[in-house]
């Protein structure tokens, strides 16, 4: 009598190679899917560093033209840029006075010096620094700062 040959063992050959496959094709949608949060993410920075300059432009325009009254004391102002950027930013203003050596024989000259400061965030709340932790995963916070003299 003669031994019949086995079979079946390309049909287990063949699912192996589907699992592996199937585990390859997971692998491929996970890492696709971790680098769209990352360029979202990015996005959102570049975006956040684009309204923070802008609250630096607009703080040095309100500083220097008048707006702020000399800024004598810290003053914070809100600029709602969610329509253009999606963000918020919390400008800052704080002055200071120095007087300079004197200049001419018993003429001093007062500088006064102004600090900057915007934050801007994509949070929920007024103001930005928000409470990262309850804005979520897609939070993102850029902060700008200059000192700048009349």
């Amino acid at each position: 009598m003669k031994p019949t040959p086995q079979r079946g063992f390309g049909a287990i050959g063949a699912v192996v190679v589907l699992v592996l496959l199937a585990v390859l094709a997971a692998t491929v949608v996970r890492f696709s899917s971790g680098s769209q949060a990352s360029l979202s993410q990015d996005v959102q920075a570049a975006r956040a560093q684009s309204a923070a300059r802008a609250g630096i432009d607009w703080g040095l325009f309100q500083v220097l033209k008048g707006g702020w009254a000399g800024c004598t004391a810290t003053q914070t102002q809100t600029l709602d840029l969610r329509a253009d950027t999606g963000m918020r930013v919390t400008v800052s203003c704080s002055g200071q006075s120095y007087e300079e050596g004197e200049i001419s024989p018993g003429v001093t000259r007062t500088v006064r010096l102004y600090r900057l400061q915007a934050v801007a965030c994509n949070g929920s709340s007024g103001t930005c620094p928000d409470n990262a932790a309850a804005a979520g995963a897609q939070y993102v916070e850029r902060a700008r700062s200059v000192t700048v003299t009349d």
